[in-house]
C-alpha cells in the first residue's frame, strides 16, 4: 500500500516538473498575466473582494491593449473561482492570462488545481510572466528522517522532515566508570558495569522500535535513520541484535558528533546533509542497479526500447516500469482514412518529421492524426491498467546517464522470463500466413 502511494507522490512530483517547465516558459504581452495561490482554510470570498478591488484598479491602466488585458484575466480569475465554494484541503493554485504562443498568435490559458500536498503559500501578482516559485518548495522531499543521538550521558530520539526537527523523547542514563578499585571484586565491578552498558542499549533498542515502527503496519515510518553520539554507542546499536531488523535496514548513516542531546541533534543533521539530500538519488542508483544485473546475469527478466516494452506492458508482465522524466517520445493514434483502421504510433522528434510514417506502407493512404500525447503523460495516466510501478528517473547519477543514452530512456523490470523477440518471430509467421490465404 505504501509502495502505491509513493509511486502515486512521484507522479504528482513529475506533473507538477512538467507544469512548471511549461508555466516558465510562458510570456505574454503586458502585465495580464494572474498568478494566484490560496493557503488552506484560506477563504474564496476574501479573494473574490480582493479580484474585485483589483478590476477597480485596472480600469484606471491607461494603455487600452494592456488595459483589456489585465480586466480580462481578473475576470477569467473571478470566474474560474465561483466554481469553488471553498479552498480544497491542500489549498488552492490558480494560473490565468493571455501568453504568446511560438508563432506569434495570443492565447488564452487558465490552469486551476488542488496540488498534491498542503501548500503554505499566499500569492496574487499580476505580471508578464508566471511565478511559479512556490510550486518549486513542493517538489523538496518531506521525507522523515529518524535521528538517535546516544552516548555515556543518555540518549535523544528526533526526527528531521523538510526543514522542520522535532524531539520525540530523551532520557539520561548514569553509568558507572571505570575505576582502579575494587582489588578482589574488579570482575564484579566490571561486570555489573557490562550489564548496565548491555541494560542501556537494550532500552535504547526498545524505545526506537517503539518510535519508529508504526504499529498499524509494522512497517518503519521514517525513510531513513541516522546514528549519533561521542561514545562506542551508536556503533554497538547498529550492530546489536537487540536492535530491530527493520530499522536496521533503513540505518543510512554513523556519525560521529562532540555531545549529546540537542547540540548532537543539531550536529547530526548538519553532518548528515548531504547524506539526506542524496536518499531519492541513492533509491534511484539501486534501481537502475537492479536492472543493470538483470542484464548482466542475462535472466531474461528485462526490457527496454519503445516497442518491446510496450508489448510486454500489454501482457501485463512487467513489475516495474522506469522511464526518463525527460523522454521526448510522443503517442499518436492514426485513423486510416479509407478502412478505418486505428493504428497506433510512437515517434520523437526526427521520426515525427519523416511524412511516411503518417502513411499508410502499402496503399500510401494518409493517416488522419485523432490524438497526439506525450507518452510520459500517457504513461502516468495508465500505468494503472497494466499492474505495475512506474518509476521517474533522472540521468544526474553514472547509471541513469547510461539508462537514458544506451536503453533510449526506457525499460521495466519484468516479473517473469520473456524473450520479446519470439514473439517478433510468431508476428511475422502471422503476416505470411494471412499474404498467403
Amino acid at each position: 500500500m505504501s509502495d502505491s502511494h509513493e509511486t502515486d507522490k512521484n507522479i504528482e512530483m513529475w506533473k507538477i516538473k512538467k507544469l512548471i517547465k511549461g508555466l516558465e516558459s510562458a510570456r505574454g504581452n503586458g502585465t495580464s498575466m494572474i498568478s494566484l495561490i490560496m493557503p488552506p482554510r484560506d477563504q474564496v470570498s476574501r479573494v473574490t473582494k480582493m479580484l474585485g478591488d483589483e478590476y477597480g484598479t485596472a480600469s484606471n491602466i491607461k494603455s487600452r491593449v494592456n488595459r483589456q488585458s489585465v480586466l480580462g484575466a481578473i475576470t477569467s480569475a473571478q470566474q474560474r473561482l465561483k466554481l469553488y465554494n471553498r479552498v480544497p484541503p491542500n489549498g488552492l493554485v490558480l494560473y490565468t492570462g493571455t501568453i504568446v504562443t511560438d508563432d506569434g498568435k495570443e492565447k488564452k490559458v487558465t490552469i486551476d488545481f488542488e496540488p498534491f500536498k498542503p501548500i503554505n503559500a499566499s500569492l496574487y501578482l499580476c505580471d508578464n510572466k508566471f511565478h511559479t516559485e512556490a510550486l518549486s518548495e513542493l517538489l523538496e522531499s518531506d521525507d522523515k528522517f529518524g535521528f538517535i543521538i546516544t552516548d555515556g550521558n543518555g540518549t535523544l530520539f528526533g526526527t528531521l522532515s523538510g526543514n522542520t526537527r522535532e524531539v520525540l523523547h530523551k532520557f539520561t542514563v548514569d553509568l558507572p566508570k571505570k575505576h582502579g578499585r575494587g582489588g578482589q571484586s574488579a570482575l564484579r565491578f566490571a561486570r555489573l558495569r557490562m550489564e548496565k552498558r548491555h541494560n542501556y542499549v537494550r532500552k535504547t533498542a526498545e524505545l526506537a522500535t517503539q518510535f519508529f515502527i508504526n504499529q498499524a503496519t509494522s512497517q518503519p515510518n521514517v525513510a531513513g535513520l541516522i546514528l549519533a553520539g561521542s561514545a562506542d554507542f551508536k556503533t554497538e546499536l547498529s550492530q546489536s541484535d537487540m536492535f530491530d531488523q527493520r530499522l536496521q535496514t533503513k540505518i543510512l548513516n554513523v556519525v560521529d558528533v562532540s555531545y549529546g542531546g540537542e547540540s548532537g541533534f543539531n550536529q547530526a543533521i548538519e553532518l548528515s546533509a548531504e547524506i539526506l539530500a542524496n536518499v531519492k538519488f541513492i533509491q534511484e542508483k539501486k534501481l537502475i542497479g537492479k536492472y543493470f544485473e538483470e542484464i548482466s546475469q542475462d535472466t531474461g527478466k528485462y526490457v527496454f526500447g519503445v516497442d518491446d516494452t510496450l508489448k510486454a506492458l500489454e501482457m501485463g508482465a512487467v513489475e516495474t516500469l522506469m522511464v526518463w522524466e525527460n523522454l521526448d517520445v510522443n503517442r499518436y493514434v492514426l485513423k486510416h482514412s479509407a478502412t478505418g483502421e486505428i493504428i497506433i504510433k510512437h515517434l520523437n522528434k526526427e521520426t515525427e518529421t519523416d511524412q511516411s510514417n503518417f502513411r499508410d506502407p502499402s496503399t500510401n493512404a494518409e493517416l488522419e492524426v485523432q490524438e497526439k500525447t506525450s507518452l510520459l503523460e500517457w504513461f502516468a495516466n495508465e500505468y494503472k491498467k497494466f499492474g505495475c510501478t512506474l518509476e521517474f528517473v533522472t540521468n544526474k547519477s553514472q547509471e541513469g546517464s547510461q539508462f537514458c543514452r544506451g536503453f533510449g530512456g526506457i525499460g521495466g523490470i519484468l516479473r517473469y522470463q520473456l524473450d520479446i523477440r519470439s514473439f517478433d518471430d510468431l508476428d511475422d509467421d502471422e503476416g505470411v500466413y494471412e499474404d498467403s490465404d
